[in-house]
């Protein structure tokens, strides 16, 4: 791309861009990275050395149809061990162990969930140890890796360089008219003492508006909501949605920032529940505070 040039020292951590969708004034806005072989989103906003924070791709894993490759989702019906090998996969590119892996149930609720040090490992190999109903996870331990699993839910990231506390909430339809988005911005001010003003969040790759159709009850209850804007006919907008509820609760519009691609368009590179008639994977929308010394 001429006259495109990259933030000094953007994605450093990783090899230079696969694929570079979005850029703003001359500085790329997101890419996929390669990383141990394997293919992250990653957000040019928390490019930051104090965290990492990387939404996976499909490529690169061992499951197979309709799993392939890279299903990091235990709950779908994969095989065990072939989601265990991609778990470890994606925690040995991204610099962490698996242990060090947190999610939670992922009801399509609001609450949130502040993860501490003895909660490292919840749900990394055993399904039934995930922080029980819980689609929002916080933390300000250094070493932890939030994982939000998506295959078309918007994975919305949240990052405090000030407290330096991260987030990320898992935000489909319901978990969106429930405020997951808010009820993450709230519990971090009261938390860590995050103020709205100092909080950056990124939206990674979900459903876009072109293939998100839904009935006109819930677009209609989407528009009373969000504006009428937020629905053309029955093809619904979540990522606009979700970008509204961020900026009420006192984030600028600047500091939030959304991945263009949509899942069910590129299923050669995303998992889509409504593309694969809902069997298929899950990626993981992943980050965390890193470790004092670690980059």
């Amino acid at each position: 791309m001429p006259g495109v040039r990259r933030k000094p020292g953007l994605f450093e951590r990783g090899t230079p861009g696969l694929v570079v969708l979005l850029c703003y004034g001359g500085i790329f806005l997101f890419a996929i990275n390669e990383h141990g072989g394997l293919h992250f989103m990653q957000a040019e906003l928390l490019d930051e050395k104090w965290l990492f924070h990387a939404v996976t791709t499909r490529r690169g894993g061992v499951s197979l149809e309709p799993f392939d490759s890279l299903n990091v989702g235990l709950h779908v019906g994969d095989k065990l061990d072939h989601v265990l090998e991609n778990r470890k996969r994606v925690c040995a590119a991204a610099g962490y162990d698996l242990q060090a892996w947190v999610s939670g149930e992922q009801v399509h609720g609001a609450r949130c969930y502040h993860v501490k040090d003895s909660d490292a490992g919840r749900s990394a190999f055993d399904y039934t140890t995930s922080v029980p109903a819980t689609d929002v996870l916080i933390t300000q331990t250094p070493g932890i890796l939030l994982a939000c699993l998506v295959a078309d839910c918007v994975p919305v990231f949240l990052a405090d360089p000030v407290q330096r506390a991260v987030g990320v909430a898992h935000c489909g339809w319901q978990g969106t008219l429930a405020g997951a988005v808010r009820v993450a911005v709230q519990t971090m001010c009261q938390v860590f003492g995050s103020t709205p003003a100092d909080l950056v969040a990124v939206l990674g790759p979900s459903i876009g508006p072109c293939c998100y159709e839904v009935s006109e009850e819930l677009a209609r209850r989407f528009q009373k909501e969000f504006g009428a804007d937020v629905a053309l006919g029955r093809m619904l907008d979540l990522r606009l949605a979700n970008r509204r509820l961020l900026s009420a609760a006192g984030l600028s519009s600047d500091a939030i920032h959304t991945a263009p691609w949509c899942t069910k368009c590129q299923q050669d590179l995303f998992f889509s529940h409504r593309g694969s008639g809902g069997k298929t994977g899950r990626m993981a929308a992943l980050i965390g505070v890193r470790q004092a010394g670690v980059v």
